[in-house]
C-alpha cells in the first residue's frame, strides 16, 4: 500500500485545487488538514476525494507529541496559513505562519519527506528589491505583519541551511474558483465579478501615486490552476530551495476589469474609488515574478492567459449552486 498525501490548507484556494489535480492523477490516499471554523470553505472538501481529515489544532498536537503519526506520509504539502494582508495580531500570524511551519518542516526533514510550503510575493514589499527569487532575501521589507510572518520562515530557512532540503513558493496574485470562503481577502476577480452583477459596474482603487493612473497599477495574476500545477511540479520533481510562482507577465487593474466585463458580457463600467487611509502605506503599486529560476528547473507546461481563465472562472461560478 502506498503512503499518504498530507496536504495543509487542504480546504483552501490552493489546496482545494492541489486535490483535485492529485484525484486526476488517480490519487485519493490524502489526508486534508485545515481550520473550517463557521465559514464556508468546507464546501471546497466537497469537490475532492480524500482519505481522511485532521483539524490543524490537533495536527499541531501530532506534531508535539506523536511523530510516528507522519510516518504514513510520502510527501508534504504545507499550504495552511492566516493569509489575511490585514490581519493585525501579529502573535497569531507568528504561531501560525511561523511557528507551524517551522516544525513541520523540521519534522519533515527529520522523516525524510519531501516538503513544500507557501510563501509569498507579500515578502517583496514595494519591489524596491527586485522580485528575484535567486536575489538575497535578507534586504527584504515586506509592508504587512502577514508578508513578514512569510519572510521570517524564508530567512530561518535561508539562516539554517533548512532550504536546501525543502521548496518554498512564493505565490504571485492568485485568483480562481474556490476563494469565496475568504471574505475581503477574495480576489477582485471574484469581488467584480459579484459587483458587476448586482450593480452593472465595478470599483477600483484610485492611484495615490503620479506614474500609475487610475487602475493602471498592475499585477502578476496568476490563475489557481497554474498555482497547483507548479506546486506538483516543483514537489514531485524535488527542486529545493524558494521559488517565485507566477506568471512573469504583470497587467494592469484595468485589463483585469475590461477581461471580467468581456467574460460576463456586459459593458465596460469602472468607478475609481478612494482607497482606505489604513491601505495607502501598504499598498503594492507593481509585481511581477522573475520566473528564470522556475523556467530553469524544468517547468514548461506554460501559463493560461489572465483572459483565458477569467473567462474559465466565470463559466465555473456561473455553473456553481453555491
Amino acid at each position: 500500500m502506498s503512503k499518504n498525501i498530507l496536504v495543509t490548507g487542504g480546504a483552501g484556494l490552493i489546496g482545494a485545487q492541489v486535490v483535485e489535480d492529485l484525484n486526476s492523477e488517480g490519487i485519493s490516499n490524502i489526508i486534508i488538514s485545515d481550520h473550517l471554523g463557521t465559514s464556508e470553505k468546507w464546501k471546497n472538501l466537497r469537490r475532492n476525494f480524500y482519505l481522511d481529515y485532521i483539524e490543524k489544532q490537533a495536527l499541531r498536537e501530532r506534531i508535539s507529541k506523536d511523530h510516528s503519526y507522519f510516518d504514513q506520509f510520502s510527501h508534504i504539502i504545507h499550504l495552511g496559513a492566516c493569509s489575511s494582508t490585514t490581519e493585525k495580531d501579529a502573535s497569531y500570524l507568528i504561531e501560525n505562519n511561523y511557528h507551524f511551519t517551522k516544525d513541520l518542516a523540521h519534522l519533515a526533514v527529520h522523516k525524510k519527506i519531501p516538503f513544500v510550503y507557501a510563501s509569498s510575493a507579500a515578502t517583496y514589499g514595494e519591489g524596491e528589491f527586485g522580485y528575484d527569487d535567486r536575489s538575497p532575501i535578507q534586504e527584504l521589507k515586506p509592508l504587512n505583519m502577514y508578508g513578514y510572518s512569510k519572510h521570517l520562515f524564508d530567512l530561518y530557512a535561508e539562516k539554517t541551511g533548512l532550504k536546501e532540503y525543502i521548496t518554498g513558493l512564493k505565490y504571485f496574485n492568485v485568483f480562481g474558483f474556490g476563494e469565496a470562503h475568504k471574505g475581503d481577502m477574495r480576489s477582485l476577480v471574484l469581488k467584480g465579478y459579484e459587483q458587476i452583477k448586482t450593480t452593472g459596474k465595478l470599483k477600483l482603487f484610485k492611484s495615490y501615486k503620479s506614474e500609475y493612473a487610475d487602475g493602471e497599477q498592475k499585477r502578476d495574476f496568476l490563475y489557481a490552476k497554474d498555482a497547483s500545477r507548479i506546486t506538483l511540479y516543483l514537489l514531485f520533481h524535488q527542486k529545493k530551495g524558494i521559488f517565485n510562482v507566477g506568471r512573469g507577465q504583470a497587467e494592469s487593474w484595468n485589463q483585469l476589469a475590461e477581461a471580467l466585463f468581456q467574460a460576463m458580457k456586459k459593458p465596460v463600467n469602472i468607478e475609481y474609488v478612494e482607497m482606505p487611509e489604513s491601505l495607502r502605506g501598504k499598498y503594492q503599486y507593481y509585481t511581477c515574478a522573475n520566473i528564470h529560476k522556475l523556467q530553469e528547473s524544468g517547468y514548461a507546461k506554460g501559463f493560461t492567459s489572465l483572459g483565458s481563465a477569467i473567462s474559465e472562472y466565470v463559466t465555473l461560478l456561473e455553473s456553481s449552486s453555491d
